[in-house]
């Protein structure tokens, strides 16, 4: 159709670029292609390059533009200058008659499929060289929703034909290389999705942030999909883990998010004005906008379209609240972490430790430092300063230029999938988005530190912070006999490391999820009459509101922090050990004091396994039992394995694990295995005996070393003494190894020290270890150490009995 002004969207597919532009190839490849698959789409039609052309022609236009650009490009014009005049010579032309009936007659038709006299229709804007891999062109175009008749729709047009020459599309054409006068401009007029009196919102098949491909991220909003576009809003996220959306039973969603949703764009009724954007109900700002079913149905349709593509995508979605139906109105490639090298890993770490001022949604897993440029209006831009790190309300398209400047980006409002997000990202500018009070907070002039590398939450500190970058090349790292695996504590954070070749998770820390996600003591929920403290009352309150029992909320909260810590090692063994908080620690959670007795020293008291059957705990258990159950019965997550900590006795296994079974949790039901850690001299002593019990052992390094010196490993003053490489723990450990290959179980380490002491890495691989675990950011390091220490072991060194190995 080479001469056509009109095309359908379903005689057009992604070989049609060059035609309509990669949006509404995009959108005719999903309805040729994809919705006998279930993929719902709006019906349509597109302006061609053809109609672009013959509009410039008709109207004179070409001439201006050449001098304009030159000017720009000479430096005789500024961007702004230069745009504005282009822009308006757009909008004083004339639709040539011939395409003002080609689209009026289209649009006839849409309204008639429609069964209406005139359709609300989205108008929006397609440029033949956007969407695609290497580029996104994202949001560099104007949309105009809720367009209804001939006239408006005809303004709607010459308004985004005009819109091709924004200062931000200008600049970002600029930026990737684009002539200016090569690339057209499509239109598609797509028939409305009532989502004004939904939702609506972005989806990625991808994680945004670490490229991790077996995840859907999906943001959600009330009203019109612009808000969450935009950034105005700061939405609901829900993270969805792909393998398992092929199964039937489970529900495989592992973050749930509650954002502010403050505002929402619907319909305007009456005057020129389309659409208005009104502060939402305290109801709407407390409920989830998606159901779970409907994350799952939207998390399905990215997959299929992704697999359709055949690479990563970026979505726009939306609910029609007449119908209740979902669809699909945009599909793009995702072009940010398609674009990272495999082989390479970089990371970010602060050398200090500091209070953070204020926190919000990482953009990026960057660190930065700078002084605070604060623009709180559009048109304060040009005073920005090459180098800082822009604070402002909320960025949009018309701030790209400045923010490839920016060493950083803080907003108030916006969510990790709005524009602003998204074009961060492809900048490499790390951002902080959707902080509340950045503007207030933060001075113009002062000096501070933004790091993204904390996992998803960014934070923001006083002053200029040391930090480091590290670079890992995973291309060349040997085989290891040894099973190296990591030590992960936070949720946020282990997404980050899914390009490491670990093989597995050794030590996954409850608390560490109950301390930063759930926040409450579980026996201030199970006995809340307990609980003295006003405030505390209050901020539980707070936590659990929405939930139909306040216990519901310690299981959900820490069933989906761990699914989300297993997610990025499926389906690589993950163990899960069971909350070992001190007595001093779980009585700073909230509503802890009530029931946390004052120990002299909590390090040998009630903690680990002996306070799962005790009547002060039990009932507190009885929910970590529930959460692990949902892990991996309803989401999914059947390598978890769980492992007991600070078992003293024989008879304190025998009674955790009945209590545990109680709770669902039987050793070897739906292939749950159950580990111990062996920190304690009598898990080393009797060693075969509590191996009847448990199908393996994890050695805890510190405290082993701890208990068989006598030395408290918090003190100070006999901090020079605490070593695991004392004879007497290595004698422990390699007698702990010995016994557990005797009687058939595996065993492996956790801890630093064969990361730090190659020595000791040498020592244990000649023991035989099975496994040896440790933090992240010493893994390239320690596999090349045990690497080497197995090439240098003995050949005849003991071997691990059969089906050892983890």
């Amino acid at each position: 159709m080479p001469d056509a002004l009109i095309a359908w969207f379903e005689d057009i597919g992604r070989g049609d670029v060059a035609m309509v532009g990669g949006k509404n190839a995009s959108l005719g490849e999903m309805v040729g292609a994809l919705s006998k698959r279930g993929i719902r789409v709006p019906g349509g039609f597109a302006t061609t390059a053809q109609a672009y052309r013959h509009y410039i022609a008709t109207n004179g236009i070409e001439p201006e533009m050449r001098r304009w650009i030159e000017a720009l490009d000479a430096g005789r014009a500024s961007l702004q200058v230069a745009g504005a005049a282009i822009r308006h010579a757009f909008l004083e032309g004339a639709f040539p008659p011939e395409i003002e009936a080609a689209i009026g007659e289209a649009y006839d038709a849409l309204s008639a499929r429609s069964e209406q006299d005139a359709v609300s229709v989205a108008v929006r804007s397609s440029a033949t060289a956007e969407d695609l891999p290497e580029a996104s062109f994202a949001g560099q175009q104007e949309t105009f929703l809720n367009v209804t008749g001939k006239r408006a729709l005809l303004d709607a047009c010459r308004r985004c034909f005009a819109s091709l020459f924004t200062d931000r599309a200008i600049s970002y054409r600029q930026a990737q290389g684009f002539d200016h006068m090569d690339v057209a401009l499509s239109i598609g007029v797509q028939r409305m999705v009532r989502s004004d009196l939904a939702g609506s919102g972005v989806m990625f098949s991808v994680d945004t942030e670490t490229g991790f491909p077996d995840v859907i991220v999906i943001s959600a909003a009330w009203g019109l999909g612009e808000t969450v576009v935009q950034g105005s809003v700061d939405p609901d996220t829900y993270r969805v883990f792909k393998p398992f959306l092929e199964r039937t039973d489970t529900v495989p969603l592992i973050e749930r998010s509650l954002g502010a949703k403050e505002r929402k764009m619907i319909y305007a009724t009456g005057g020129s004005v389309r659409t208005l954007t009104k502060r939402t109900t305290r109801r709407e700002r407390e409920t989830f906008v998606l159901s779970d079913d409907e994350v799952l149905e939207l998390a399905r349709c990215a997959k299929t379209i992704e697999k359709h593509y055949g690479r990563a995508m970026d979505m726009e979605w939306a609910k029609d609240g007449a119908t209740g139906e979902l669809f699909i109105v945009q599909a793009r490639p995702e072009t940010v972490q398609a674009g990272k090298a495999a082989g390479r890993l970089t990371t970010y770490r602060l050398k200090q430790r500091a209070e953070p001022l204020l926190t919000g949604a990482a953009v990026g897993e960057a660190i930065a430092t700078g002084e605070v440029c604060a623009i709180r209006d559009a048109s304060q831009i040009e005073a920005f300063r090459d180098g800082a790190i822009l604070v402002t309300g909320m960025t949009d398209p018309d701030w790209v230029p400045i923010m490839k400047r920016a060493a950083g980006i803080i907003t108030d409002h916006g969510g990790t999938t709005s524009h602003a997000a998204i074009v961060s990202r492809e900048l490499g500018v790390p951002a902080i988005v959707g902080t509340q009070t950045a503007t207030r907070t933060l001075q113009d002039g002062q000096p501070i530190t933004l790091s993204c590398a904390e996992g998803d939450r960014g934070a923001v500190y006083e002053g200029t912070l040391e930090f480091e970058t590290i670079e890992f090349d995973l291309a060349d790292l040997p085989e290891t006999e040894t099973d190296v695996m990591l030590n992960i504590a936070s949720p946020a954070a282990a997404m980050r490391w899914w390009r490491l070749p670990a093989r597995g998770v050794g030590l996954a820390r409850m608390e560490f999820v109950i301390n930063h996600l759930v926040k409450v003591h579980p026996m201030a929920l199970v006995a809340p009459e307990k609980v003295t403290s006003e405030d505390a009352r209050r901020a539980i309150a707070e936590l659990t509101h929405g939930y139909a029992e306040p216990t519901d909320y310690f299981v959900d909260t820490l069933a989906l922090g761990i699914a989300k810590l297993a997610a990025p090692f499926h389906p690589q063994p993950v163990i899960v050990r069971l909350s070992d908080f001190k007595t001093n620690e779980y009585a700073h959670l909230l509503g802890g004091e009530a029931f946390e007795p004052d120990e002299e020293n909590p390090m040998i008291g009630w903690r680990g396994a002996s306070r799962y059957y005790s009547p002060g705990y039990k009932a507190g258990f009885a929910l970590e039992c529930r959460a692990l159950r949902r892990v991996r019965e309803e989401i999914g997550f059947e390598n978890v394995i769980i492992m007991v900590p600070f078992c003293r006795t024989l008879a304190e296994a025998d009674r955790v694990l009945e209590v545990m079974a109680e709770n669902g949790l039987e050793r070897g039901r739906n292939g749950l295995q159950i580990y111990m850690m062996c920190e304690i001299p009598a898990n080393v002593l009797l060693a075969e005996e509590f191996a009847q019990r448990f199908d393996g052992f994890s050695i805890g390094s510190n405290d082993l070393t701890q208990l068989v010196l006598g030395i408290d490993r918090d003190s100070e003053l006999l901090a020079d003494q605490f070593d695991e490489r004392n004879e007497a723990v290595k004698r422990a450990i390699g007698e702990a190894i010995i016994k557990a290959h005797q009687a058939g179980i595996k065993i492996g380490i956790c801890g630093q020290a064969p990361s730090d002491h190659p020595e000791f890495a040498g020592f244990l691989v000649d023991c035989g270890i099975d496994s040896i675990s440790l933090n992240p950011d010493s893994f390239v390091a320690a596999v090349k150490v045990v690497a080497q220490a197995e090439a240098m072991s003995d050949k005849g060194r003991a071997q691990p009995a059969e089906g050892s190995r983890i």
